[in-house]
């Protein structure tokens, strides 16, 4: 008799049915593209699947209005550059160099000119700045320059993975003691203290998630 099989939980703490929507809890745009992978190596779950889902996260990240129309080789270059912001983010953790590829990848998004804001009039007929249209290519190259901007400045030593077992998501901690463990307070935070909560009741002493024990 075969036994039955349950989905895996994806490397970031959500259940299956979960893994379409996408991860915002890194602090900074270009560590929110490095979360649109659920964990690394073979259990990885990839969010981004085809071009309507980078076109959909743009939106999501507040990048664009726009309704783009993403090819198949922006995806594929998307992709390329997402890895290469988590390959230095991690070389960057572990306070060594990151492989000269990565950088070259990096610093050719950085390199790409961006226009530069318009001018439009609001309707009492006063001006106002208009943001630019950008493209893929043009989106891309503004979160090259956010990760180039957070990973060569102070808060550098400030990024941080999830200390969750099940989750591989990079963040900035940004709190006052610098000791900040969880990508969310609200997510793997409260599933790690309910944990700790469970054993120790298992072992005699009933610990209360929020602070303060009693005998079980």
């Amino acid at each position: 008799m075969t036994k039955a099989r349950t989905a895996p939980v994806p490397a970031d703490g959500e259940p299956p049915a979960a893994t379409r929507e996408f991860r915002w809890r890194g602090g900074r745009t270009s560590l929110n593209l490095t979360a649109t992978v659920g964990g690394r190596g073979p259990g990885a779950v990839e969010r981004l699947r085809d071009p309507a889902d980078l076109a959909r996260w743009f939106r999501e990240a507040g990048m664009t209005e726009r309704h783009l129309a993403v090819s198949d080789e922006e995806l594929v270059a998307a992709r390329a550059l997402r890895g290469a912001v988590h390959r230095i983010a991690a070389a960057v953790r572990a306070a060594t160099a990151p492989e000269a590829a990565d950088l070259a990848l990096l610093n050719h998004w950085t390199a790409r000119p961006l226009p530069g804001p318009g001018l439009t009039l609001d309707g009492d007929g006063s001006p106002r700045p208009l943001p630019p249209a950008l493209d893929t290519p043009g989106l891309l190259g503004l979160l090259a320059r956010d990760a180039a901007d957070l990973l060569g400045g102070p808060l550098s030593g400030r990024i941080r993975e999830c200390a969750a077992a099940d989750c591989t998501l990079l963040f900035v901690d940004e709190s006052r003691a610098g000791a900040r463990r969880w990508c969310s307070m609200d997510a793997c935070g409260a599933r790690a203290k309910m944990a700790e909560y469970r054993a120790r009741r298992r072992g005699g002493t009933t610990a209360h998630p929020h602070g303060g024990t009693r005998p079980d």
